[in-house]
């Protein structure tokens, strides 16, 4: 996808369009994606959206499935150094090995996968763990669960260790911050099969200790892969904005931290008193139809 430098070009805004319209157009296929920018901006906002149109059209997406250069091809500095090309070259290099990661993708499937149920929520308030809690419900039968809440201790987020510093501590399995990041969360993402994130949206994002999990996920992946894991989401707005904080997921774990991404990866749903979202119309039997999808894309012959 070729980007002028405004980035919102007539091409780009039909294509999402016709995506969100066409709810089951991508059903069954596995997607990839290339954006060539003209300038410095757009490329990320124009894949996170992009990304969401398709997923929730019914498309697949590999761990890390995006290459994009800016016009300028700055962002690929870091990368020509450590393959010892050119800053084109490690565009095109990049670009080529994504489509044969695309080519060679498959779906993992266990007879009985585990699932990490990951929050930062109250559960005597809140409507997002409530969703949470009924989807594992749902899969108890048939899988493993791990739940962590990341109330528990202080979460301290990302301190931008130097890659040698990550490196050093991630040999360990840990970080330079310790606590239930490094102690509970590190080894419970290296042993499950999905991940299933608890966001309610906090003024527009997600809230600071998921946040912060996300940031301190770099660690893990200096000496572990996360392609074979998928991503699962539970989103709930008190007012709007739920797109915003799936496409803040989707780009943190599956475009940047290589988490696989199955066909429409959350649930998204309004709601503002406790309780309130399990009342909605119609809630039930979308938990269900939830659930029901995450067993088919983990379980063998499910």
């Amino acid at each position: 996808l070729a980007l002028s430098d405004h980035g919102l070009d007539f091409e780009v805004i039909e294509l999402i369009a016709s995506l969100r319209q066409n709810p089951d157009v991508m059903e069954g296929a596995t997607g990839a994606i290339i954006i060539d920018g003209a300038g410095e901006l757009y490329t990320k906002q124009t894949a996170d959206m992009l990304a969401l149109a398709a997923n929730l059209a019914g498309c697949r997406f590999p761990g890390k499935p995006l290459v994009e250069a800016t016009g300028s091809l700055d962002n690929w500095n870091v990368q020509s150094l450590r393959r010892g090309v050119s800053l084109a070259g490690a565009y095109r290099q990049a670009a080529r090995e994504l489509v044969v990661r695309l080519m060679q993708f498959t779906w993992q499937t266990k007879e009985r996968p585990s699932v990490l149920l990951l929050h930062a929520s109250d559960r005597a308030t809140s409507n997002t763990l409530q969703i949470g809690t009924k989807i594992v419900e749902r899969l108890l039968p048939s899988c493993d669960i791990r739940e962590i809440s990341l109330q528990n201790g202080a979460i301290f987020d990302c301190r931008g260790c130097s890659y040698k510093t990550c490196a050093h501590f991630a040999r360990q399995n840990s970080c330079f911050y310790g606590g239930v990041i490094t102690n509970d969360v590190y080894p419970a993402i290296n042993e499950c099969d999905a991940l299933l994130l608890l966001c309610p949206n906090y003024n527009d994002s997600v809230s600071a200790n998921i946040l912060a999990f996300i940031n301190r996920l770099t660690s893990v992946l200096v000496y572990n892969s996360l392609y074979e894991k998928q991503l699962y989401a539970v989103i709930v707005s008190g007012y709007s904005g739920s797109e915003i904080i799936a496409q803040q997921v989707l780009g943190a774990l599956c475009l940047n931290k290589t988490f696989a991404l199955p066909p429409r990866f959350c649930l998204i749903q309004t709601a503002n008193n406790p309780g309130e979202a399990m009342q909605a119309e119609g809630m039930t039997e979308r938990i269900d139809t939830f659930a029901t999808q995450m067993l088919k894309n983990l379980r063998i012959d499910s």
